[in-house]
């Protein structure tokens, strides 16, 4: 219980051992802190105007690495209801978010899947893929947890967060679709998706690519010169020409893949950029769930030789 010591200690430090104690009914919304983007956006749908939302991890953040800092650790103190991915994504804050359950309500939204749904990993030995939010239909499944949690942490508030998680199941259904349609164009010895760590397996899984990243599942796993070489040749053998980088992850690996096949006379190009562990900027479509995987699969699918409005499924993406 160390960490939550400590914690209680920064509250009173800050300023708002008297905000700690004070009751639900006496504030004007439910304050819900989530880690990353995508769950505070899925959230903020359901919730509406009964939600004061606040999101610990912004775009380009990568949630692998990222460490709470005093801040946050208020933050979270103060919130009515913590929601977090599990499965080891926060792996930096996961001890002090499962010491933190212990005395709130605080939910992993990911760990809620059953594990018959979730990716093993030969090597992550007892650890699952936590990238769930890859696949629209697990997506829609966590959408359902968040909804019962916020029921749970605000009852009074339970028919406009069923209605309004209606809406965005609606939402995630026409996302899924789409993204169907514009991937099954693709052409079958074109879907191989590679990029700068293994983000995308839940999307492999979902539209029959084959994904292949750089790093690992996590991007504190390096990659040494041996996977590069290993990499470059497959390029080269396979004559695949397209490659991604992701908005959270340097792309310093990919631009070596490039130059390693291009001197065996193999040219590869980036065929776009990927959100992978965050969403686009702040206020942009992109920056939304819906946007950010409209953005991937309009990306995929052009760069790969399908078919795919430029602009996304509604007409409105901005790359």
């Amino acid at each position: 219980m160390r960490a939550i010591t400590r914690l209680f200690q920064t509250c009173a430090l800050a300023g708002i051992a008297a905000f700690l104690t004070a009751p639900l009914a006496a504030q004007e919304r439910l304050n819900v802190v989530a880690t990353t983007g995508m769950i505070a956006d899925t959230a903020r749908a359901i919730g509406g105007d009964l939600v004061e939302m606040r999101a610990l991890m912004g775009p380009g953040i990568d949630p692998h690495a990222f460490r709470q800092t005093r801040t946050d650790i208020v933050a979270l103190a103060q919130a009515d209801l913590v929601l977090w991915n599990g499965l080891f994504l926060e792996a930096q804050m996961e001890e002090f978010l499962l010491e933190l359950g212990e005395d709130g309500h605080v939910v992993a939204v990911a760990e809620t899947l059953p594990q018959d749904r979730l990716l093993a990993h030969e090597d992550y030995e007892g650890r699952f893929d936590p990238h769930v939010w890859m696949d629209p239909t697990l997506w829609a499944d966590v959408t359902v947890t968040i909804r019962d949690a916020l029921i749970a942490a605000d009852p009074e508030g339970a028919d406009s967060f069923t209605a309004n998680a209606e809406a965005y199941l609606a939402k995630l259904e026409q996302l899924e679709s789409y993204s169907r349609d514009v991937l099954s164009s693709v052409p079958e010895t074109a879907r191989v998706l590679l990029s700068a760590h293994d983000a995308f397996g839940y999307f492999g899984a979902a539209y029959g690519f084959e994904v292949l990243g750089i790093q690992g599942l996590s991007t504190a796993s390096e990659a040494g010169l041996g996977r590069i070489a290993e990499m470059v040749n497959m390029l080269v053998d396979r004559e695949i020409g397209a490659v991604f980088v992701e908005t959270s992850v340097s792309d310093r690996n990919i631009r070596a893949l490039i130059e390693g096949a291009a001197a065996q006379g193999h040219e590869v190009v980036i065929g776009g950029e990927l959100f992978s562990d965050a969403m686009g900027a702040d206020g942009t479509y992109e920056g939304t769930y819906i946007g950010m995987i409209d953005s991937n699969v309009t990306t995929i699918a052009r760069a790969l030789g399908g078919s795919a409005p430029e602009l996304g499924l509604k007409g409105t993406l901005t790359q």
